[in-house]
C-alpha cells in the first residue's frame, strides 16, 4: 500500500503553508520530492535496478507520475552527449532540439541512457518514459538483458515518441517501431515518429490533419503485418500511404545504416 503526504521543503521552505515537498511510502521505502526545486532524498529502500520492464498486472497502469517528472526533470539535451556518439554510431539523424528524444545522465541511480517521453498518439499528453541503455563511451547499446526499457506501472497503448514536434507535422508523417529504426529513416523521410513496438504501429490511429503516411516497417513477420494494418487504416480514410521495408529479413532500417556516419 503506498501513502503520499505533502509538507514543507527542508532546502526551499517558503513557511508553515508550504506543501511543495511530497513524500511518498510504500513497501520499497519513502522518497521525497520537491515540486519547487526538484530536492530528492530516498530512504530505506530496496537496491535493485532504477529501470525495470513494465509488469503485466490488471491495474489500470499510470499516465505520467511523479516519479516519471522527476525523471525527465534529470534529462539534457542529446548534442554533446554520449547519447549523441550512439545515435551517429547507428548512422542515425539527430532529432531537433526539441524533440522528445533526449540524454539521461549516469548516477548512482541510473545508467547512461537515452530518454524519451512516451505521449499519447492523439491528445500528445505525456504518459510514460522510454529508456536505451548505453555503453560508457556510446559506441553500443549497455548490453545488459534489459537495455531497452519503459517506466514499470506507466500505460505504452495507444503511445509514441514524438521524435520531431507536433509544429513539425504538416502534411506527412512517418512511422517506424523502434527509435534508431525511426531516426535511420530520417534521411528518408521527416518528420518522424517511433511507435515503440509492433503492436503500437499496428494501432496507430488515423490523426486529423495529416494527408501522406510513410511507414517503414521491421523486416520481420510482426514488423510487416503490423505495417499492413496501419497501411490498411489509413488507406481506408482516404490517406496517401506508402509502406517500405529493410531489405534484409529480420532487419530495421537502423541495421543497415549502423557505422554509416
Amino acid at each position: 500500500m503506498s501513502t503520499t503526504k505533502r509538507t514543507a521543503c527542508p532546502v526551499c521552505n517558503r513557511g508553515a503553508k508550504d506543501t511543495a515537498l511530497s513524500v511518498t511510502t510504500d513497501e520499497r521505502g519513502t522518497v521525497s520530492y520537491c515540486h519547487r526545486c526538484g530536492f530528492t532524498q530516498a530512504e530505506n529502500f530496496e537496491r535493485r535496478p532504477a529501470f525495470v520492464p513494465v509488469p503485466s498486472s490488471s491495474d489500470k497502469p499510470l499516465d505520467w507520475s511523479e516519479r516519471a517528472e522527476a525523471i525527465w526533470r534529470k534529462t539534457q539535451p542529446l548534442r554533446g552527449s554520449v547519447g549523441q556518439t550512439y545515435l551517429e554510431h547507428r548512422g542515425c539523424v539527430l532529432p531537433p532540439r526539441d524533440s522528445h528524444l533526449r540524454f539521461l545522465p549516469a548516477s548512482d541511480k541510473y545508467p547512461s541512457s537515452l530518454c524519451a517521453a512516451v505521449t499519447d498518439a492523439r491528445s500528445g499528453q505525456p504518459i510514460s518514459l522510454h529508456f536505451t541503455r548505453l555503453a560508457a563511451d556510446g559506441r553500443g547499446k549497455g548490453g545488459t538483458e534489459q537495455d531497452k526499457l519503459l517506466l514499470a506501472g506507466h500505460r505504452k497503448k495507444g503511445a509514441c515518441i514524438r521524435l520531431w514536434p507536433d509544429e513539425a507535422v504538416t502534411y506527412g508523417l512517418a512511422l517506424a517501431e523502434g527509435i534508431e529504426s525511426a531516426l535511420a529513416a530520417a534521411h528518408l523521410a521527416t518528420p518522424v515518429w517511433s511507435c515503440i513496438d509492433a503492436s503500437n504501429l499496428a494501432a496507430f490511429p488515423v490523426l486529423a490533419g495529416i494527408e501522406a503516411l510513410t511507414i517503414f516497417a521491421d523486416h520481420d513477420a510482426a514488423g510487416l503485418k503490423a505495417a499492413g494494418e496501419c497501411a490498411n487504416r489509413w488507406r481506408k480514410a482516404g490517406r496517401q500511404v506508402r509502406a517500405l521495408r529493410a531489405r534484409l529479413a529480420g532487419a530495421d532500417v537502423a541495421d543497415l545504416t549502423e557505422g554509416a556516419a
